[in-house]
C-alpha cells in the first residue's frame, strides 16, 4: 500500500515536471515572437541603416565627385549609383617620405579602377588594359575571359541614400587607407629593401579625404616595421605619407595616335589580339593632351590659319612661388606657343596666377582640373615634369610640376662651370635675379616639354658643328641645340673673343617639329588611317640631323652621339674647347666669388663642380670606344640603323684621354685651393676620375662590341688587342726610358693592373636585355670570348716590359713600384 502511494505520488510529480517545462517553453516561444516582432526595425549586425543613422547631422561633408562625410573620425563615401562601372584612374604617390628613401612627388603605382554594386557589397575592382580587342571581333570574347577583373576590396553597404533623381550608395572608406591594401602602399622593391615585416596599424592613420568634382584625394599615413630603414634605424620602422588620387576618366575617350620611335614620345603600349596579324601585337601610342579645333573653326584651319583649341592647356602658378620667380617660370611655359602655331594653334598653352583664397576658398593644387607648378620647400636639387594619363586613350589629364627650391642651386653650379671663363654674370655665387631668373625659364621651358609628352631628346645636340657654337649669329638664330629636350645645357665650347654668342638652347626646330607630328589634328581619318600620313611627316626630314631622336641611355653608353651633358658634333674637339675655359676657371676661381668674413665652403662646392665638368668630358668622348650609332629608321628608309663608330675617330678619342687625362692633368692640381678647403684628398680624387674612366674603356659592353666590330669588319675596326696595346703603352709610357712614375701615375697604373685581372677572374653578367629603350646591354661569354685570352697576353707583355724596365728606373719610388706590380701580375696569372 505504501509503495503505491509514493509511486502515485512521484506521477503526480513527474506530471506537474512536465506541465511546467512546457508551459516554459512556451512561454519562451511567446517572448522570442514578441522580441522578433519588437526587433523588425532593428539592422542586423553589420547591415544596410537608414541614410539619417549613417550620415547624422554631425557628419562634415565635402561634396564632389563622390560627397565625402566625416562621422565620429569614420570616413565614408556616398557614391551616386550613376558612376557605378565607371571607370577611373588611381595615381598613387609617395607625398611624403622618410630621409633616405628618395623625395616626395613620385609616383608608386596606376590603376584602372571600377566601382561595381553587387548584393549588399560595393567592389572596387582593377581593370587592365594592356590586352585588348574591339567589341565588334570574335577574339574579344577570348580577351574578355581572360582578363578578369581582379576584385581590389570589398565593402559592405552601410547605407542607401534613396533620392529619385540621384541615388546613391554610402561605404565606410577607413579600411581601404588603414589596412596594408597592397596597391595603395609601400611598393614592393622599397619592402624588400628596407626589410619591411608588415604594417603597424597603431602607427597608420587617414591623414585627410578631400573630394573635387572630377577626383577625390586621400592622403594617409602608414608606418611599416623595417629592419634595414634608411633613417632613424633605432625605431625599426618607416613612416611615410601616401596620397591616392582617383581621377574619373572622359566618358568619351580622346583619338589615339599611334607611336613611332623616329619620333620621341613618352608612349603606352597595348596587347591588340583584334589586328590582322598571325601573332600578339603591342601597338603603342602617344600621351599627349586633347587639342582639339571648334567646329566653327574648321575651314580656317584648314585653310592654314592659326586657331585656338576647344580647350587650352593652362598651368597654374603655385601660391607659394616667390614673387620675383613667378614672371620667369610663366614665359618658359608660355615659350612652347611657338611650337604650337607649327601645329596649327594659337595660344594653346598659357600661364595664369591662381585664384587667391578669397577669390576662390574651394581652389587647391589637388583639384584635376588644374594642372600646376608646384613650388616645395625642399633641399632636393631638382625640378620634374611628371603627368598623368588616360590608359585607355594616351590623353593627359592633369600634370603638376614639381619644382624644388634648391634647383636654383643646380643652375649656378652648372652656369658657372660651363660659361664664367666667358661670361662675367657667372662669376659669384649669388646671380642677379634676371640671370637666375634666365635660367628659371630655361629649366621650366624644358620640364613642361616633359609634360606635353616628349621625352629627352639627347641626340639632337649632334647636329651641330662644334665651331657653329662659336657664332654668334648661329646660335643666336638655333640656340645650342635643335631640341630644349636635350641635356645641352650652357654653352661650354664658346671661347673668350666670342662676343654675343648665345648661351643656352632655345624651343628649336626639333620641338617644333615633334609637337606638330604629335599634337596636329587629322580630322578626317581615324588612329589607323593617320598612319600613313605621319610617316611621310618623318621622312620629309629622314636624314636631317636636325630632326633626329636620340634615346637617353643609363648605364652601358652605346651610341655615343646620345649622350647627357654634351654639345656638338665632335666629342674632342669640343671637350677641348671645355677644358681649356675650365683652365681659365681654376686659378680665378678663389678671386671670383672671394667674400669678406666668408669661409671657403663655397670654393670647395665649385672646385668639385669643375672635376664634375672635366669628368663629363672625358665620358664624352671615351664613349666613342667600342660606341655604335642608332639611327632609327623603318622598311623604306635605306641605310643602317646600327653603325659602328670609325676607327679613327675611336683611337682619337684614346689619344685625348691619353693625353688629358691620363697623363697627369698638373692644371688641376691647384694648391691655393687645396689648403684653404681641405687637409686631403686630392691624390684620391683625381685617383677615382682616371680610374672610372679607365675601367670605363674596358667594360665588357666595349670589348664585346670591339670584338664584334672586329669580326665583321676586319681591318676597317679598331681591333681589340690594338685598343689594349695602346691602352697600355700610353698607361705605362715611363718604363721605355726609366722616367720617374709620380704618385697619380703609380696609382693609376696599379688600376690598369686590377682592371685587367678583373677582365681575367669576371664571371659572365647574368640577366636577360633589357626590355628599356633607356638600358642597351652587350651580351658577352666572358670564358668563351677573346677577353681572358687578350687580358693575359697583356698581362704578360707587361711583365716582361716592366722586368726590362726595372733597371733602367734610378728613382726609388719607382722602383718599388715596378716591383710590386710583378707580384701582382704572377699572383694574377697564378693565384695558386
Amino acid at each position: 500500500m505504501f509503495k503505491i502511494i509514493i509511486q502515485r505520488a512521484l506521477l503526480v510529480f513527474a506530471l506537474v515536471g512536465c506541465i511546467s517545462t512546457t508551459e516554459a517553453q512556451i512561454f519562451k516561444k511567446k517572448n522570442k515572437k514578441t522580441e522578433q516582432k519588437g526587433d523588425q526595425n532593428k539592422p542586423k549586425k553589420g547591415g544596410i541603416e537608414a541614410y539619417e543613422k549613417v550620415i547624422t547631422k554631425e557628419a562634415k561633408t565635402d561634396k564632389g565627385l563622390f560627397d565625402v562625410h566625416e562621422v565620429d573620425s569614420k570616413f565614408f563615401y556616398e557614391i551616386p549609383d550613376s558612376l557605378f562601372n565607371k571607370e577611373m584612374l588611381m595615381v598613387s604617390r609617395i607625398s611624403k617620405t622618410a630621409n633616405g628613401l628618395g623625395f616626395g612627388g613620385g609616383k608608386i603605382n596606376t590603376q584602372v579602377l571600377r566601382w561595381e554594386k553587387k548584393d549588399k557589397k560595393v567592389l572596387l575592382r582593377v581593370v587592365s588594359y594592356d590586352v585588348i580587342a574591339a567589341d565588334s571581333l570574335p577574339v574579344h570574347e577570348a580577351v574578355v575571359n581572360s582578363n578578369f577583373e581582379p576584385v581590389l576590396y570589398a565593402f559592405d553597404i552601410k547605407a542607401l541614400k534613396k533620392d529619385s533623381i540621384h541615388p546613391a550608395t554610402v561605404i565606410e572608406v577607413g579600411d581601404l587607407f588603414e589596412k596594408d591594401v597592397n596597391a595603395l602602399g609601400m611598393p614592393d622593391f622599397y619592402r624588400k629593401r628596407f626589410k619591411v615585416s608588415r604594417l603597424d596599424s597603431d602607427r597608420s592613420y587617414i591623414e585627410s579625404v578631400k573630394s573635387y568634382p572630377l577626383n577625390i584625394e586621400a592622403r594617409h599615413v602608414k608606418t611599416y616595421l623595417a629592419s634595414a630603414a634608411p633613417s632613424n634605424g633605432d625605431l625599426g620602422s618607416i613612416s611615410i605619407e601616401i596620397n591616392n588620387s582617383m581621377i574619373l576618366l572622359p566618358a568619351e575617350p580622346m583619338k589615339k595616335r599611334y607611336y613611332d620611335e623616329r619620333v620621341g614620345w613618352f608612349a603606352r603600349g597595348q596587347v591588340d589580339y583584334g589586328l590582322d596579324a598571325q601573332e600578339s601585337k603591342t601597338v603603342s601610342f602617344l600621351d599627349r593632351w586633347r587639342l582639339e579645333v571648334k567646329d566653327e573653326d574648321l575651314e580656317k584651319f584648314q585653310n592654314g590659319e592659326l586657331v585656338e583649341p576647344k580647350k587650352q592647356i593652362v598651368y597654374y602658378i603655385d601660391r607659394a612661388t616667390p614673387k620675383e620667380w613667378v614672371p620667369f617660370i610663366k614665359q618658359g611655359i608660355e615659350d612652347w606657343q611657338v611650337a604650337f602655331e607649327a601645329a596649327g594653334f594659337k595660344n594653346a598653352i598659357i600661364a595664369k596666377d591662381p585664384p587667391t583664397a578669397e577669390e576662390d576658398p574651394e581652389w587647391s593644387p589637388e583639384d584635376v582640373r588644374y594642372s600646376v607648378v608646384r613650388y616645395l620647400a625642399s633641399p632636393v636639387p631638382n625640378a620634374n615634369g611628371p603627368h598623368v594619363s588616360d590608359p585607355r586613350t594616351g590623353e593627359i589629364l592633369e600634370s603638376d610640376i614639381n619644382w624644388y627650391h634648391n634647383v636654383m642651386s643646380l643652375l649656378r653650379n652648372w652656369y658657372f662651370v660651363q660659361t664664367a671663363a666667358i661670361n662675367e654674370d657667372a662669376r659669384g655665387v649669388k646671380f642677379k635675379n634676371e640671370v637666375m631668373g634666365r635660367l628659371i625659364r630655361f629649366v621650366s621651358s624644358h620640364e613642361v616639354g616633359h609634360t606635353l609628352g616628349l621625352p629627352h631628346n639627347m641626340g639632337s645636340s649632334v647636329a651641330y658643328p662644334v665651331d657653329s657654337l662659336r657664332s654668334a649669329a648661329f646660335t643666336k638664330k638655333y640656340g645650342t641645340a635643335p631640341s630644349i629636350m636635350d641635356y645641352a645645357r650652357f654653352n661650354y665650347v664658346a671661347q673668350p673673343g666670342d662676343k654675343g654668342v648665345a648661351l643656352m638652347p632655345e624651343i628649336g626646330i626639333y620641338d617644333k617639329y615633334a609637337i606638330n607630328w604629335g599634337y596636329r589634328p587629322i580630322s578626317d581619318k581615324n588612329a589607323e588611317e593617320e598612319k600613313p600620313v605621319l610617316d611621310q611627316w618623318i621622312l620629309a626630314h629622314a636624314g636631317d640631323p636636325l630632326y633626329r631622336f636620340g634615346h637617353q641611355q643609363a648605364g652601358d653608353v652605346v651610341d655615343p652621339s646620345s649622350q647627357t651633358e654634351d654639345l656638338g658634333d665632335d666629342a674632342v674637339k669640343a671637350s677641348t674647347y671645355g677644358i681649356a675655359n675650365l683652365k681659365r676657371i681654376v686659378p680665378n676661381l678663389a678671386i671670383w666669388i672671394a667674400e669678406d668674413g666668408k669661409k671657403y665652403d663655397d670654393l670647395g662646392t665649385l672646385y668639385e663642380q669643375v672635376l664634375s665638368q672635366y669628368n663629363r668630358y672625358m665620358g664624352h668622348v671615351s664613349n666613342n670606344i667600342g660606341g655604335v650609332y642608332e639611327n632609327y629608321k623603318t622598311f623604306d628608309q635605306e641605310g643602317a640603323v646600327y653603325t659602328p663608330v670609325t676607327k679613327e675617330r675611336q683611337k682619337n678619342s684614346l689619344s685625348f684621354v691619353q693625353k688629358e687625362l691620363f697623363a697627369t692633368p698638373e692644371w688641376l692640381l691647384d694648391q691655393n685651393i687645396f689648403n684653404k678647403i681641405e687637409y686631403s684628398g686630392s691624390v684620391e680624387r683625381l685617383r677615382s676620375i682616371q680610374v672610372r674612366t679607365l675601367d670605363n674603356i674596358l667594360s665588357l659592353g666595349k670589348i664585346a662590341r670591339i670584338i664584334e666590330n672586329e669580326t665583321i669588319n676586319g681591318k676597317d675596326a679598331y681591333a681589340l688587342t690594338e685598343m689594349m696595346k695602346d691602352v697600355r703603352t700610353g698607361i705605362w709610357s715611363e718604363l721605355s726610358k726609366g722616367n720617374k712614375i709620380d704618385t697619380y701615375r703609380r696609382n693609376l697604373q696599379k688600376a690598369h693592373i686590377d682592371r685587367l685581372e678583373y677582365l681575367m677572374t669576371v664571371d659572365t653578367p647574368k640577366g636577360n636585355r633589357s626590355s628599356s629603350p633607356y638600358v642597351k646591354s652587350t651580351a658577352l661569354n666572358t670564358s668563351q670570348s677573346d677577353v681572358r685570352s687578350v687580358a693575359r697576353a697583356e698581362l704578360n707583355i707587361l711583365k716582361r716590359t716592366i722586368k726590362a724596365a726595372i733597371g733602367r728606373t734610378s728613382d726609388s719610388m719607382s722602383k718599388y713600384h715596378l716591383q710590386d706590380a710583378l707580384v701582382r701580375i704572377d699572383q694574377v696569372l697564378d693565384p695558386k
